[in-house]
């Protein structure tokens, strides 16, 4: 089974395309981290700013608030994705192996 499975020229695209998009969401997550990280510890004046004069709330409070919900929002857009096309792809190979199997 496991070795139809491997043969299908669409396990392949599969894996290429599931990396690929793992690649870029994780890109995303550790440049606006560690931008953000890097930010606190070099530009503490900037995350300091507040955001209208006689506010209590900084420029880094509602970038770190901010994190959140992009991470959130990255993490919903990997799961459709992922139930979507990714699933979709993936029962169309297994479909195929039992085929092949019989």
């Amino acid at each position: 089974m496991y070795a139809h499975i491997r043969r299908n020229p669409r396990f392949a695209e599969l894996v290429a395309k599931r990396t690929r998009f793992a690649t870029r969401l994780s890109a995303v997550v550790l440049v606006i981290f560690y931008g953000f990280v890097l930010t606190v510890a070099f530009a503490p004046d900037v995350i300091a700013m507040r955001l209208f004069e006689g506010s209590n709330l900084t420029l880094g409070i509602a970038l770190g608030l901010f994190q959140f919900a992009l991470f959130w929002v990255l993490t919903l857009v990997y799961v459709r994705r992922a139930n979507g096309e990714f699933d979709d792809i993936n029962n169309e190979i297994v479909r195929a192996a039992w085929k092949e199997e019989k």
